[in-house]
């Protein structure tokens, strides 16, 4: 039998141990795999970290200036506009103004202008009357005929003034009323006295003193009138 030596113990003790963990490696596989994931996992979390990036403040700054810069150019601009429109509201305003200033001035030009047709033909009536017949003491020198001729053309002309009047008040949707023999109406007419009248009814108009006027079927003035009063 060969002498055993310590070169050979040692030997013999390690591959002893080698195959000890061999066994109890192969007894708990899962403890074995749970230390590899672990170490996987541990690899993995250091690459997978990530690295903080330093922001870029230069052009978040230039940015926000641009938009300081679009803000206020549109405010100067809505402003401008703005005022424009208070300048335009203003000359509308002055416009309209003088319009209305010219339009109540005027509003009767184009009636005073018709009436001066009737105002003409006045003029002519006056102008016949000889001059011998416009005083009374020289009217009495004159013979009645030559007289009566001259009142007869004064009525004439007369006349045709109120013809022509009549004419420009009825272009103009003014009617005269002539409210004689009628019912009182006191919305139309004007009571300036009243008295007693045989076969008339009360309340019935037997004078006009002065006639009625209507604009547009509206009371422009009433007629002054007499009415029949009730017998005491």
């Amino acid at each position: 039998m060969p002498a055993i030596t310590p070169c050979m113990t040692a030997r013999f003790l390690s591959t002893s141990r080698v195959g000890q963990n061999k066994d109890e490696d192969a007894k708990n596989p899962i403890n074995s795999n749970d230390t590899a994931k672990d170490e996987g996992k541990a690899k993995e979390g250091e690459t997978a970290t990530p690295t903080t990036e330093t922001p870029n403040t230069d052009a978040a700054s230039t940015s926000t200036e641009d938009e300081l810069k679009a803000v206020s150019l549109k405010l100067k601009e809505i402003q401008a506009s703005y005022l424009l429109s208070l300048a335009d509201q203003e000359n509308l305003r002055q416009r309209i103004t003088r319009e209305v200033a010219n339009a109540k001035d005027f509003a009767i030009q184009k009636f005073a202008k018709d009436l001066l047709e009737s105002v003409d033909i006045l003029d002519i009536a006056l102008a016949s009357v000889p001059e011998a017949f416009r005083n009374k003491d020289s009217c009495n020198q004159q013979e009645k005929g030559q007289i009566a001729e001259q009142l007869v053309n004064l009525y004439t002309g007369i006349s045709l003034t109120d013809t022509e009047l009549q004419k420009t008040l009825r272009r103009y949707d003014i009617h005269v009323e002539n409210p004689i023999n009628q019912v009182f109406d006191p919305h139309k007419h004007e009571a300036v006295f009243q008295a007693p009248v045989p076969d008339k009814e009360p309340g019935t108009i037997f004078v006009v003193q002065k006639k009625g006027y209507l604009l547009k079927n509206r009371v422009l003035r009433p007629a002054q009138v007499g009415v029949v009063a009730e017998a005491q």
